[in-house]
């Protein structure tokens, strides 16, 4: 049996997650970057929900956590490097800086989850 807050840590992440990105579909993205946009909001969405399954059963889908960890770190790596470059827009970093940590926190549930 995982502890506790594991199950809450990936739901309060899927929530989070949803809460940030779906709004964006509202937003007019960049001329020419309507696919990248639409694509990048439908993608991420969909991994909230995978998200929302492994705090369900953590033990079961242990095996996913570290595919959770990459998904953070996928986004929060980029922001930092284009962040320190002066080449995205600081307003990203605070949202980068949550994965990071939500990315933190996966990989410590990994580690506290035992396998099936």
């Amino acid at each position: 049996m995982a502890p506790a807050w594991v199950s809450r840590w990936f739901r309060g992440a899927a929530i989070y997650g949803l809460v940030v990105l779906l709004p964006q579909y509202f937003q007019t993205p960049p001329a020419g970057a309507e696919a990248f946009a639409y694509g990048f909001i439908g993608t991420a969405s969909a991994f909230q929900l995978a998200f929302w399954i492994i705090g369900g059963d953590p033990v079961r889908y242990r095996a996913l956590m570290p595919v959770a960890v990459v998904e953070k770190l996928v986004f929060a790596a980029p922001v930092a490097i284009l962040c320190a470059q002066g080449r995205a827009p600081a307003l990203l970093l605070p949202f980068g800086l949550i994965d990071l940590l939500l990315g933190i926190g996966f990989l410590l549930a990994f580690r506290a989850t035992p396998r099936s």
